[in-house]
């Protein structure tokens, strides 16, 4: 596979996307926290404000994505993203940044996001063969792993070491490098062919959210994914502002707690080519749930100085990592493996609706639990919230999927 010069370029491309997008997820809540000096309630709408297009463009970038290159598609997403942080970067050397002008921007990174995430992961079942689906889910989320690692100890470090300019502008240079590595790709995509008469967007969104509800797999992860993402959502919001302000570590500290999770889910990245093959798909998908998402419940026990609680976020971060990589590679890999050709954007985009769609609310959620039953507290209840996804596979099909990955059932092949 690595000798696929296209593979490696939409590999690097993912690589310094990630990388970006990880970056800027820690820079612009600490921005808002550190300089602008955001409350609860306001770090909760900034997050809700940059997943908002989530919930608003999924299945929109679905349908296009399954009528469309997905190259094009991801070089122009990238160049947007880089010219909205550049913007943000030239706003912090003019004094004129504020919270008002930081919703915007967020919003913007944010809605270019979905349809880069929708697209990259259709582009790979146009790139390779179905029996190398896994072993490419599994290169490709390991670029993403490294990206958690090296993204949110970057951005914590600039923001507490340099300044806010550099630390946002690190974000656009990785979105440019993204840029140019991938409009190298050269294969011609087997896209859908389009009827004489193509069907409405509104007739295309449709027939993307009826075949998932009707396949009992994607069901199953639909519903796992919109448990797991609201609680997570909620935790996150609560998190950034339990490790600064309950346990006082700087911005370069939360950020290298914040990274812990790349050195794990890159582990679960290597094993997702493995275990499933050996223990069944089901069992470590449950299995891999169940280990990362608990392992946030001791969290807000913590106290103490930094050189104590450090160590411990460090093994929480690492654990989650490797549980929650393990579960979204095999689960990447199920849902493209029921999923025809012609349907693999917009069943992506509805996953991902139904999933990442709950995150502003959950962004929001958080936010009440920080300033209502404080920081601790509200941790305890988010993370609490996040074992609802395992009981969900668990109690799904999903459990019972064995080594052998299960096959189309079927759909539309046209856009």
């Amino acid at each position: 596979m690595w000798r696929d010069a296209d593979f490696r370029r939409l590999w690097l491309g993912q690589t310094a996307s990630q990388l970006g997008e990880h970056t800027s997820l820690v820079v612009l809540p600490l921005l808002a926290v550190l300089t602008l000096d955001a409350t609860a309630g306001q770090l909760g709408v900034l997050r809700a404000v940059g997943q908002a297009p989530i919930l608003l463009l999924a299945l929109l970038a679905g349908a296009w994505v399954d009528r469309w290159r997905t190259r094009t598609t991801m070089v122009l997403t990238d160049a947007g993203r880089a010219l909205a942080l550049g913007a943000v970067a030239l706003a912090c050397l003019s004094g004129r940044l504020g919270m008002s002008g930081l919703l915007v921007l967020a919003f913007a990174v944010g809605a270019l996001s979905v349809f880069f995430d929708v697209a990259y992961q259709a582009s790979l079942v146009r790139l390779v063969e179905r029996d190398r689906l896994l072993r490419g889910n599994s290169a490709l989320e390991g670029s993403r792993s490294a990206a958690q690692i090296g993204g949110p100890a970057l951005g914590g470090a600039l923001v507490s070491l340099l300044s806010a300019p550099i630390a946002v502008a690190s974000g656009a240079l990785f979105f440019a490098l993204s840029f140019l590595s991938i409009r190298r790709i050269r294969r011609a995509e087997a896209v859908p062919r389009r009827p004489e008469h193509p069907p409405r967007v509104r007739h295309r969104i449709h027939e993307g959210l009826r075949f998932v509800v009707r396949d009992p797999f994607l069901r199953a992860v639909c519903l796992a994914s919109a448990a797991f993402q609201f609680a997570f959502a909620a935790t996150m919001t609560v998190y950034l502002l339990f490790l600064p302000r309950e346990l006082h570590l700087s911005g370069t500290v939360v950020g290298l707690a914040l990274a812990a999770a790349g050195p794990g889910a890159l582990l679960g990245s290597v094993l997702a080519a493995r275990l499933p093959g050996r223990f069944g798909h089901g069992p470590v998908l449950v299995c891999a749930a169940a280990l990362g998402d608990g392992v946030f419940l001791w969290v807000p026990a913590l106290h103490g100085s930094s050189a104590v609680a450090l160590p411990a976020l460090l093994g929480a971060g690492f654990v989650f990592g490797f549980g929650g990589q393990l579960v979204n590679v095999t689960m990447m890999a199920v849902r493209q493996a029921v999923t025809p050709a012609g349907m693999q954007g917009r069943a992506a985009a509805t996953i991902t609706f139904a999933g990442m769609g709950l995150t502003p609310l959950g962004s929001l959620f958080g936010g009440c639990l920080a300033g209502e039953w404080g920081l601790r507290t509200g941790l305890l209840v988010a993370a609490a919230g996040m074992m609802l996804s395992p009981v969900v596979m668990a109690l799904s099909p999903l459990a019972r999927l064995g080594r052998e990955l299960p096959t189309p059932r079927g759909g539309p092949t046209g856009g």
